[in-house]
């Protein structure tokens, strides 16, 4: 895996002294039984400790509800599979063969569990500050960048608290069509808000990220504020 730590060298500023533990980060489990599951758990929780600890000393002024909010948009699944494709991380990973074939170092789900696990084996070989170190330089970018908190809230969520404010029942979201694959399914959904007479359908890899844009799109309709 000499290649491998080379990778991480340059682009995390990590020097591994033990390769074998950088090779287990990058194997998925289509690969073997020995894989990067394990590293992924403690990876998960060793990133979002040091992502709270560079927001928790950022904002000095951000409420309990706001960091969290701020470290979900910088941890979550979307944010990290996104990370990791621009490390290039794809190229670095150990897959079963018809994992390979189907794409699987371009698969998000995969991206970003591996980024934990490699997270996981940072922390294990290097250290805290190390895994702190890595965090700075990979999410320095996206910290700055930071919106107003309220900003982060998703769309579901806003749109509630809309309706939630004006005395309104809350949406309802009705799944219309699941297409595709078991692994590769495909969604279509409605949200209805009665109380106003809209709805807006959307389509999604997943239920809720049909919902969350179903949810936008009403959030959008200029309609919507004309029914206060």
């Amino acid at each position: 895996m000499a290649g491998a730590s080379g990778w991480i060298a340059q682009r995390l500023g990590v020097d591994f002294t033990d390769a074998g533990l950088l090779e287990l980060a990058l194997t998925h489990r289509s690969h073997g039984s020995a894989n990067y599951e394990r590293l992924e758990y403690l990876g998960d929780a060793v990133l979002s400790f040091v992502v709270a600890e560079l927001l928790f000393r950022r904002f000095p002024g951000a409420s309990e509800g706001e960091l969290s909010r701020y470290r979900a948009s910088l941890v979550s699944g979307e944010s990290l599979a996104a990370i990791a494709a621009g490390l290039g991380l794809g190229g670095q990973l150990r897959l079963g063969e018809g994992e390979l074939k189907s794409g699987g170092h371009r698969r998000a789900t995969i991206l970003a569990d591996a980024l934990e696990a490699v997270f996981g084996a940072i922390y294990l070989d290097r250290g805290l500050e190390a895994a702190r170190a890595a965090a700075e330089r990979l999410f320095g970018d996206a910290l700055a960048a930071l919106p107003q908190a309220a900003a982060l809230k998703d769309p579901k969520t806003r749109l509630q608290e809309w309706l939630q404010g004006r005395g309104y029942a809350l949406p309802a979201y009705t799944v219309l069509e699941v297409s595709g694959e078991p692994h590769e399914q495909h969604f279509r959904v409605r949200c209805e808000v009665a109380d106003v007479g809209l709805s807006a359908e959307a389509e999604g890899s997943s239920r809720r990220r049909a919902e969350q844009e179903a949810a936008q799109r009403i959030l959008e309709n200029p309609a919507l504020e004309s029914a206060t």
